[in-house]
């Protein structure tokens, strides 16, 4: 399937890694590099995550408290947000 990001996700992606990065060095890259995976693991599984509302998922990230906010389109999956699981969980949705 073909990944699509929104913008905002992208953002949220790249704030949370300079985060971490600021916190100790190569934690950032464990971040991407665990997002990446998650994203790999969406597209070639899309139904295996938890559906949190009509025709979006979930997909957490391990180690950090962020997951992958996603919806699965005809031969798309849409990237919506890189949420942080402990903070203002729905602010997502107004990009629905």
């Amino acid at each position: 399937m073909f990944i699509v990001w929104d913008e905002e996700a992208l953002i949220e992606a790249d704030a949370a890694a300079k985060f971490y990065q600021q916190k100790q060095p190569s934690l950032g890259k464990r971040f991407l590099d665990n997002l990446e995976d998650a994203v790999s693991r969406i597209a070639h599984h899309p139904h295996v995550y938890r559906q949190i509302e009509t025709n979006i998922r979930k997909c957490k990230l391990p180690h950090f408290p962020y997951g992958v906010i996603y919806r699965i389109q005809t031969d798309t999956i849409q990237i919506i947000a890189i949420m942080h699981l402990r903070q203002e969980p729905g602010y997502w949705k107004q990009r629905t």
